[in-house]
């Protein structure tokens, strides 16, 4: 959008958005004909994501007191909900909707944001995987485009790109290896290296036309993902997909232990009051879901405005929303 619009003005165009309604319709079409059933979870909650890496909008509830709590949180994915109807036995679920994330605008954040989310129950990462590449291959078809697949390991990638080893590599390694970016080191963990080197030293040479599905991260970025053992080392069963230098999904073989899902949700709220932020309550009916039971699966979550700035060619994710946070 052209800063000098003024900001009543839609900051996507016509075509845009026509494009967009009809990758609505693949999407749909595309769950559809693979028996995946559309559903509508809360967008708000009286519990919030406790990552120390997102934050969340709240409101107050005015209501009557039975009605619950009265603080209330916008939601930053469905997922916790979307795995309770997973644990009643639901089956097969997916989710296109708004989310929102406090603190995210820029050239491809925004605060009240689309997302596509999907569970596939028996699935392993590597299937999933595959899924994700089918439905990305057939939003570009839209425009008349295609892109190869590659699928790569954390490990390979930094070995490849930087010759350093990510899970093994001592931090002093991993600064080094940022060579001159310029950032101020002060609070800075190790897992908070491992992602700069990504964004800033690896993914701005990921090719144009490759989707890029990058899998087995460290274990200390599994957030709600199982881990397994590869060559001695514990890694996260959980990829992200990129087409060219944009990231567009992360995903999970999803945890399925209630205690450690509780751990984590606790180590996540001690981390944040460490630091001094805000502690949401976590989700412990997403505990009490895995108690009862959640059946194997893998999940994944793709940010439907970013695909449809890479079908436009619209480097700005304003440029793919009606009305950016800006002109909102």
């Amino acid at each position: 959008m052209s800063e000098d619009r003024p900001l009543w003005m839609p900051s996507a165009t016509l075509e845009a958005l026509r494009l967009r309604a009809r990758l609505n319709r693949l999407i749909r079409d595309f769950f559809e004909q693979r028996g995946v059933l559309e559903v509508e979870t809360p967008i708000l909650s009286a519990h919030a994501t406790v990552d120390r890496h997102i934050e969340s909008f709240s409101t107050e509830f005015h209501g009557p007191a039975h009605a619950g709590s009265r603080q209330r949180w916008l939601r930053t994915s469905p997922e916790f909900a979307m795995k309770r109807l997973l644990a009643a036995g639901y089956g097969d679920c997916y989710e296109l909707g708004r989310v929102f994330r406090n603190g995210e605008a820029g050239a491809r954040h925004n605060p009240e944001f689309t997302l596509l989310e999907w569970y596939r129950v028996g699935f392993s990462l590597d299937t999933l995987m595959s899924e994700v590449a089918d439905l990305i291959q057939a939003a570009l078809a839209l425009v008349g485009q295609t892109c190869r697949v590659r699928r790569v390991s954390y490990a390979e990638l930094f070995q490849r790109g930087l010759g350093i080893d990510p899970h093994r590599a001592p931090l002093d390694t991993l600064i080094q290896a940022a060579g001159e970016l310029n950032i101020d080191p002060s609070g800075l963990t190790r897992d908070d290296w491992l992602d700069l080197l990504i964004t800033h030293r690896l993914q701005p040479s990921f090719k144009p036309d490759e989707l890029l599905l990058l899998h087995d991260y460290p274990a200390t970025q599994a957030a709600l993902a199982q881990l397994r053992e590869v060559d001695g080392i514990q890694v996260a069963e959980r990829f992200e997909a990129y087409l060219g230098p944009i990231e567009l999904a992360n995903g999970y073989h999803e945890l399925l232990d209630a205690e450690e899902q509780e751990r984590r949700f606790k180590a996540e709220q001690q981390a944040r009051q460490e630091t001094g932020r805000v502690v949401p309550p976590f989700d412990a009916r997403l505990v009490e879901a895995l108690s009862a039971g959640m059946p194997a699966c893998s999940g994944v979550a793709l940010g439907v405005d970013r695909l449809v700035g890479r079908l436009t060619g619209e480097p700005t994710i304003g440029d793919s929303i009606a009305f950016a946070h800006r002109t909102a």
